[in-house]
């Protein structure tokens, strides 16, 4: 390729030149190509070990001029005949022109411009701007790993690291090189070379750890092996990176969606050194992720930048230290001090920004109004106007109106045309109350508990008086922090929290601290909209949400009614609408119905969203992934603060058991729900370390009893009586009756446990946990659960396969393997279709993976029994159409099996069943051959015709029918119908003739060749003769026209001489159609001149080989074999459509012969095949060099 002139000073060191004229030289490598000896292996290890561009470009081209000593480096090429095009471009265009020029210096001028341009040009025209951002040093570099590795240019590099890979106790020096979907290692040291590539998605375990033997290295686990680098410049860059890689890896295999790069990341000012756009978006999305989780912002927030700043404090009368984040819809501050202060303020809500007057105690000061009459003050602030500027450039994108620039349903792909909210809309009132959902339900004003409350005598009682307090103490709060998104969040807010909420703030500040109000603020009509939508539609989802209605919360009165039960149908189904990925999941319906008590409709959902999208990650999809993930966080917590109890734990097996109903309700399904309700408090403020907290706490309260327990059902009582004595002392409403209560409690009652108590034992104990320290344990475990869910995927997929095939285990395992890696292939390499649309979770696990026709014919060439040579793709076709059964154009691992099993281990009779299949449609489509649609109407002509006029009568009499007709009509629609031999169709003249194809490409690496083709060609003319005489008989004494056709029985007999003599006027005879199979079925052309002593054994001289591409001639085989003649008379022949035959007429055949009964009698094993598959992979990704034929060829 062309790059940018660089200077060389010393041109010929370890470079040898091939050829030169006045002004440039082509040079190659020293070392590269032939007879490298000692001195390549110095320049191959010095190459490898400096990371040198010629390992990977071993051909340069360098432009020189008679009086300078520098020369200048403006091609390189990885191959002879790439660096060749180059050279004989200068030669032709520029050698010419340049040797007019009298200066030198105006020669090196005008070439560097030239090269210049032509990059330019080249770049211009590359579709995507990603190669101009990146550096030519690491565009090099990218190259240089698609080379090593084999990769397509799809793969993209990310970063690479110089570091020793540990092989055996012997360090290598070599390069890792880390792009999107693959960790690779290469090195080369005197001649030893090391290769290793590792998909991302087979990474079972990333750690980084110091011990003796291993100097401070990463360690990367698959489940065959474990891998060690070490001798990194920077150890914690290059970790971070694995982790974010096998993360992205991680969400491949739950949601199958191949990684994007995110196209609305700002341009750098300049180009940096070595640092790819793809690694510039992954760090970028690295600081969006932990800006949105600080501060609870949605998905779609991208972070601008920070700044270290003051805000002053009105409420401290201070300056509190911190940083100013500042992204597309917000400004956010957070203290260095952890809870000193938080503080969040949408620009929706931004009135004016303007810089105040600066002085020495307030340097460079902003200030920031807001619509409700707040202001805040920063100072201290670098690049204070540059700053202002970004702020008035976010705030001229965001709408003025609190409606949004877009539809508020432009998420759901079948959004409706009207964004407008139903309040607005004109129309009736009795319009409105047609909807689902209107602004005139009494769900859409109140919570549920307000609307049952409502009416109830005033309480003056202690509790009630000690509620009111709380609400005073909020309201003071408000009056000296502010009220609203905007509200100061400091010590003084977490400490009233942790008090209790009162009932009538509570859905207010679930929904400021969770960040649901912005998402509501932003999304005006959205909700309404959405149940209009989703109301009325039929889905797995909708039925799971009618099934659990009536559980959620039973024991409430709010839901012992139409109206709770509605309010909560809506939001379920609303969201289920909104993300079909997550649906509907058990454990949805008890939040749900939590948060409706508080929140009007509206509000629920939207904190439903917080919940499911945010705050629980991946808790509610189908596998229950994150609540797998933080219940092995919440035993590796347990190792650390209680070590006695975990291992007793481990024993019993119980924190698997208890931690996943704990997490998925939080609490509220197994603790009083006054009590829960009061975790839910803490959790919308906190975050899941409260739930980590206080499940460590009631571990530790219940240590001793737990540590004497024999049995999981012993432990599981203890906790549970435990759980269910966790009572709220302060609670006014009348307190609701657990379900559990009645079945834990035991004959003396359990001493009562102060909910407030526990949170605060929670704190004291166990209140250092972080949630940074939480996050880096969930990606911990996320690797560990996804691919021990992947592992119980294999195991259920195999155990349901071990019926239906007969591979043993280990073959059911690794074909399973290899079927997955081919649709994980798809998803970050591209294909035919989206991988999206290939693998649907809801599907048994048999039927979750598909692959398309290309990839289908990837491990059909590898693992089929049948080599076909040349005649592989078209056979894999076939057998891809024959098994697709609902032709979506994808195959599953159950219907792939099917097939394979079939050629592996059916007897005789099944694998030529299947051959005879593939030969007819659908699997022979009509390209393949012509007559397909007649032999179509040849079988439907068949079928007896005097039965319609009986359908016509038996209209009426279907009525008369009762129910128990239908019933057995449908039972026996569904049982499985055993196909026999008697079921397949006839097979006619062409479908024989590609049959005959088929079966002459099956036996070129079989030992006993010339036996079986000369069986075949017995069993063709046999076949012919059958079908000859099969047409005599249906046809009867009828007298057929006259035509070029003669019967084959006069054409086909043995010992007839006559039969290479007989002009082409019998052209259409079923013999020259079998040779012209023959000649096409032919793989190698056989030299036409043979010696006497090769033809004087006609029996030594196999059929398939004696074929001529060219003359179409078949001759003798053996003394009784029948003479078919040449192919000239193909011309104007025309298909016998009245010829056919049937399957049993071939199984007769074939059985005739004893050579093709052992060949499909015969067991096949497929473990080598799967090997050599596996290893296919490995050998594609090995370095190709020129070889000494292409060097020849291009230097002559």
């Amino acid at each position: 390729m062309w790059i940018h002139p660089e200077e060389v000073l010393l041109a010929g060191a370890l470079w040898v030149s091939e050829r030169a004229n006045p002004f440039f030289v082509l040079q190659r490598r020293r070392g590269h190509g032939r007879g490298g000896g000692l001195s390549g292996l110095l320049v191959g290890t010095l190459d490898v070990v400096l990371d040198s561009s010629a390992r990977v470009a071993p051909y340069r081209i360098l432009l020189q001029t008679a009086d300078s000593q520098i020369y200048w480096n403006i091609a390189c090429g990885s191959s002879r005949k790439e660096i060749t095009e180059h050279w004989d471009w200068l030669e032709a265009n520029l050698l010419q022109t340049i040797s007019i020029f009298d200066n030198d210096e105006d020669i090196t001028t005008f070439v560097k411009g030239k090269i210049s341009g032509i990059i330019a040009e080249e770049n211009r025209l590359k579709p995507g701007e990603e190669h101009e951002e990146d550096s030519g040093k690491f565009r090099e570099a990218e190259l240089k790993m698609r080379k090593l590795f084999g990769m397509p240019e799809e793969e993209k590099l990310v970063n690479y690291y110089s570091c020793s890979y540990w092989k055996g106790r012997v360090p290598r020096q070599g390069w890792l090189y880390l792009s999107v979907n693959h960790l690779c290692f290469y090195s080369f040291l005197l001649g030893k070379e090391v290769t290793l590539v590792v998909p991302w998605t087979e990474v079972t375990r990333l750690e980084k750890n110091a011990t003796l033997l291993f100097p401070e290295s990463v360690r990367v686990s698959t489940r065959d092996t474990e891998h060690f680098f070490s001798m990194f410049l920077n150890i914690n860059d290059t970790f971070k990176l694995m982790e974010q890689l096998a993360n992205i890896a991680m969400r491949q295999l739950l949601d199958n969606e191949a990684f994007a790069a995110d196209l609305s990341l700002p341009k750098p000012s300049k180009t940096l050194k070595n640092v790819s756009a793809l690694k510039r978006d992954l760090d970028a999305r690295a600081k969006n992720e932990r800006y949105r989780a600080m501060f609870r912002l949605t998905q779609e927030e991208r972070l601008d930048g920070h700044t270290d700043c003051t805000l002053w404090t009105p409420f401290a009368k201070m300056h509190v230290v911190g940083q100013l984040f500042i992204s597309n819809n917000y400004i956010c501050f957070s203290s260095k001090e952890e809870d000193l202060c938080q503080l969040i303020i949408p620009l929706r809500e931004v009135s004016i920004v303007e810089k105040a007057d600066s002085s020495s105690v307030l340097p460079c000061p902003v200030s920031i109004s807001t619509k409700n009459k707040m202001n805040f003050l920063f100072a201290n602030l670098k690049d204070r106007d540059f700053l202002v500027q970004r702020i008035s450039d976010f705030l001229q994108r965001t709408p003025d109106s609190s409606w949004g620039d877009t539809n508020p349903l432009s998420q759901i792909s079948h959004s409706a045309s009207s964004s407008v909210p139903p309040s607005s809309s004109p129309g009736s009132e009795s319009v409105q109350k047609a909807r689902h959902y209107h602004p005139g339900l009494p769900t859409a004003i109140q919570g549920l508990l307000q609307l049952y409350h409502r009416d109830d005598p005033e309480d003056l009682g202690p509790k009630a008086m000690r509620e009111k307090m709380k609400e005073e103490s909020w309201n003071i709060h408000f009056l000296e922090f502010g009220r609203g998104v905007c509200m100061y969040r400091t010590s003084r807010t977490r400490e009233l929290v942790l008090n209790g909420i009162p009932e009538r703030l509570r859905g207010e500040l679930w929904l400021l601290f969770s960040g649901a109000q912005n998402e509501m603020a932003t999304h005006p009509g959205y909700y309404g909209e959405l149940v209009e939508q989703a109301m009325g539609l039929c889905s797995l989802a909708t039925e799971e949400i009618e099934r659990d209605l009536h559980r959620s919360m039973p024991e409430h009165r709010a839901f012992q009614n139409e109206m709770g039960i509605a309010a909560l149908r809506r939001v379920l189904t609303a969201y289920a609408h909104r993300n079909p990925g997550i649906g509907y999941c058990q454990a949805m319906n008890i939040v749900t119905s939590v948060l409706l008590l508080y929140c009007t409709e509206e509000e629920a959902f939207w904190l439903l969203v917080a919940l499911c999208e945010r705050m629980l990650p991946d808790y509610y999809n189908t596998r229950v992934v994150g609540a797998l993930v933080d219940q092995g966080v919440f035993e590796e917590l347990t190792r650390s603060f209680l070590p006695l109890l975990y291992e007793h734990m481990q024993e019993l097996g119980v924190i698997s058991t208890i931690s996943l109903s704990w997490f998925l309700t939080l609490f509220l399904s197994v603790m009083p729900f006054d009590s829960a309700v009061l975790l839910v408090d803490c959790f919308f403020y906190e975050g899941i370390k409260v739930i980590f907290q206080v499940a460590l706490a009631v571990l530790h309260d219940n240590m001793d009893a737990l540590l004497s327990c024999s049995d999981e059902g012993e432990a599981m009582t203890i906790l549970g009586r435990y759980l269910d004595n966790v009572v709220n002392k302060q609670t006014v409403a009348p307190p609701i009756p657990h379900p559990h209560a009645q079945l834990t409690s035991g004959d003396e009652p359990s001493p009562e446990i102060d909910v407030f108590d526990l949170i605060k034992s929670s704190y004291e104990k166990f209140g250092s946990l972080r949630s940074d320290v939480i996050e880096q344990m969930r990606f911990k475990q996320r690797l560990k659960v996804i691919q021990s869910l992947e592992d119980t995927a294999k195991r259920s997929v195999v155990r349901a396969m071990m019926t239906e095939s007969a591979f043993s285990i280990e073959e059911l395992e690794e074909l399973y393997c290899l079927f997955k890696s081919k649709h994980m292939t798809s998803c970050y390499w591209g294909s035919s279709s989206s991988a999206a649309e290939r693998h649907d979770p809801s599907l048994p696990y048999l039927e979750q993976y598909r692959i398309d026709p290309l990839q289908f014919r990837q491990l059909f060439v590898s693992l089929a029994p049948w080599v076909c040579g040349g005649h592989n793709p078209t056979l894999s076709a076939r057998l891809f159409r024959l098994l697709d059964q609902n032709q979506d154009g994808l195959v599953n691992f159950k219907e792939f099996i099917t097939g394979l099993s079939g050629m592996y281990h059916g007897d005789m009779t099944e694998k030529l069943k299947l051959l005879y299949k593939l030969h007819l449609p659908p699997a022979l489509c009509p390209e393949e051959a012509e007559s397909a649609l007649e032999a179509t109407q040849f079988f439907t002509e068949e079928e007896p015709r005097g039965e319609e006029p009986k359908d016509g009568d038996s209209e009426e009499k279907k009525e008369v029918k009762d129910y128990r007709y239908y019933l057995r009509m449908w039972a026996k629609e569904k049982e499985t119908k055993r196909e026999t031999i008697k079921d397949l169709p006839r097979m006619n003249q062409e479908q024989f003739i590609e049959l005959c194809k088929t079966l002459y490409n099956m036996f070129s690496e079989e030992a006993l060749e010339q036996q079986l083709y000369h069986a075949i060609a017995t069993v063709a003319s046999l076949l012919l003769r059958i079908g000859e005489v099969g047409k005599k008989f249906n046809n009867g004494t009828k007298k057929r026209e006259t035509t070029p056709q003669t019967s084959l029985s006069a054409q086909t007999l043995p010992h007839s001489p006559q039969g290479e003599e007989e002009g082409p006027g019998h052209g259409a005879s079923g013999e020259s159609e079998v040779c012209r199979a023959l000649a096409d079925a032919q793989l190698e052309v056989v030299a036409p001149q043979m010696s006497d002593e090769e033809t004087k054994d006609d029996a030594s001289v196999s059929s398939y080989s004696v074929v001529s591409a060219g003359s179409l001639q078949c001759e003798d085989i053996a003394e009784d074999t029948v003479l078919i003649r040449g192919g000239e008379q193909r011309q104007g022949s025309v298909l016998d459509t009245d010829w056919s035959i049937t399957f049993e007429q071939v199984l007769a055949s074939m059985l005739t012969e004893p050579p093709l009964v052992d060949y499909f009698e015969r067991k096949r094993d497929i473990q080598a095949k799967m090997a050599a598959c596996k290893a296919q992979r490995a050998v594609e990704r090995q370095i190709s060099s020129a070889s000494d034929h292409e060097l020849t060829r291009h230097s002559t």
